[in-house]
């Protein structure tokens, strides 16, 4: 089973429309406050711009199988349809359809981060720089 999330990058308005977007500071604040992180950038994009410390790392292709939270392999800690999720990217066109996923799956809190990992490195938050830094 597949994401229902596209394969193909939407404009910045279809992304926005699909799912609520948050600057990287108010992200930052849902996750000091207990919202699952979830990086849905590819490992060569996480190793060559950096990656977010204590993000749980998860295909954007497997994002049915890997929130299925009947399943008892299920890889994330969502809890429930109610856990606030942060999704970030490498931009909203990427994770505004894995947000609009998630939505879809029936998880109430989910929000994706406008300008991506890079606007979450700008802001100055934690970030461990990757090879191309």
């Amino acid at each position: 089973m597949t994401s229902t999330a596209p394969a193909h990058d939407l404009t910045i308005e279809e992304a926005t429309a699909l799912a609520p977007s948050v600057d990287a500071v108010h992200a930052a604040a849902r996750v000091a406050d207990g919202a699952l992180l979830v990086d849905v950038r590819s490992a060569a994009g996480r190793e060559s711009t950096g990656s977010i410390p204590g993000a749980a790392l998860v295909d954007r292709y497997t994002v049915d199988e890997t929130f299925d939270l009947a399943s008892a392999t299920k890889v994330t800690p969502a809890l429930s349809l109610d856990t606030p999720i942060v999704v970030v990217c490498g931009s909203v066109r990427g994770s505004g359809p894995v947000a609009a996923a998630l939505r879809a799956k029936g998880f109430t809190n989910v929000v994706h981060v406008e300008g991506g990992a890079a606007a979450w490195r700008d802001a100055g938050l934690p970030f461990e720089p990757g090879t191309a830094q």
